[in-house]
């Protein structure tokens, strides 16, 4: 380590701090591997491992401003320029990690790891945006019930059941459903027909007895549903907030927003995602699936055929959700 040290002081001195580093970070290496295996540091290897170690992390700033600097001077600007390169610049930095689809059930292979799918992928989102306002009217009329809500996550019989990270049958989450498990729900969808209108117009995701679902999610202040993946990832999960006061936030994978009255997204639920309400009144949100764009149409049949031969064989298995 204290010879690996002396190589990385030599190159900095000679100006090549790029080898330099290389240097510095396979004592550093060493060191932890010492550490697990519970042999002792000298102390005055102790200290020059921390020199080591605060002249890697001044390297890095350096190199990260040299690097800045560059893609400005190529025209780069984080607010306007491409999401895709700007997430490459913060992978490469380690300010941000690779977040990947994990289904939970089912991969169809080939499809993009989008977190937040390109809102010009999806035109219809300014129609589902431009109805909010009559959504949210059909909305106050089923709050006067409160009683319609129930917990998001129900426990089933016929499956054991988990602590769900303490969401089961927990009303800090809860839904309200106008259509559930494909099936529609009449007592509650007659009341929305401004809502079912805009929504028939999509192209929903279908597959008999499993989707869509479309729902009212109900978060209570100060609630939070625990980071956790999809079943499926051919579909996308869309949210249209009704009712979000300021302090809501939703993070898919690296990317963190917060919900805003009207404006809706859609995003795959596959890639590890949590949600939060840290203001002091409930968040509503209306939330239905669709297909992925990049899937074609006898792509959908497949799917939709694998999943009903699929829930041919014995009872159904557990629900998909949203």
């Amino acid at each position: 380590m204290a010879a690996l040290i002396a190589k990385g002081d030599a190159l900095t001195a000679l100006g090549d701090v790029r080898s330099a580093s290389t240097f510095y970070n396979s004592a550093l290496r060493l060191a932890g591997q010492a550490q697990q295996q519970g042999r002792p540091l000298a102390p005055a290897l102790v200290g020059e491992l921390r020199r080591a170690q605060a002249t890697v992390q001044a390297q890095a700033l350096a190199f990260q401003n040299h690097i800045d600097e560059g893609v400005r001077a190529a025209g780069f600007d984080h607010a306007t320029s491409s999401d895709r390169f700007g997430l490459s610049l913060d992978l490469m930095a380690g300010k941000k990690r690779l977040y990947f689809q994990e289904p939970r059930f089912y991969l169809f292979p080939g499809l993009p790891q989008v977190q937040f799918q390109p809102r010009d992928s999806l035109p219809w989102l300014k129609d589902i945006e431009a109805a909010a306002g009559d959504i949210r009217a059909e909305l106050d009329g089923l709050l006067a019930q409160p009683g319609l809500f129930q917990p998001y996550i129900q426990p089933r019989k016929d499956r054991p059941n988990s602590d769900q990270a303490g969401m089961m049958a927990n009303p800090e989450w809860s839904a309200l459903f106008l259509w559930k498990d494909g099936e529609e729900q009449p007592d509650v969808a007659r009341r929305c027909p401004r809502t079912m209108e805009v929504l028939s117009a999509l192209p929903l995701c279908r597959v008999p007895g499993r989707t869509p679902s479309i729902l009212f999610s109900r978060l209570t202040p100060g609630a939070r549903i625990p980071p956790h993946h999809g079943l499926i990832n051919t579909r996308l999960i869309c949210h249209l907030p009704v009712i979000t006061p300021p302090g809501c936030v939703f993070r898919v994978g690296n990317e963190v927003r917060e919900w805003r009255d009207g404006q809706a997204w859609a995003f795959d639920d596959t890639i590890e995602h949590e949600a939060a309400n840290n203001s002091d009144r409930d968040r509503v949100v209306l939330i239905f699936d669709v297909w992925k764009p990049e899937l074609t149409e006898e792509e959908r049949a497949l799917v939709s055929a694998l999943f009903q031969t699929i829930d041919g064989y014995g009872a159904k298995g557990a629900a998909w959700g949203v």
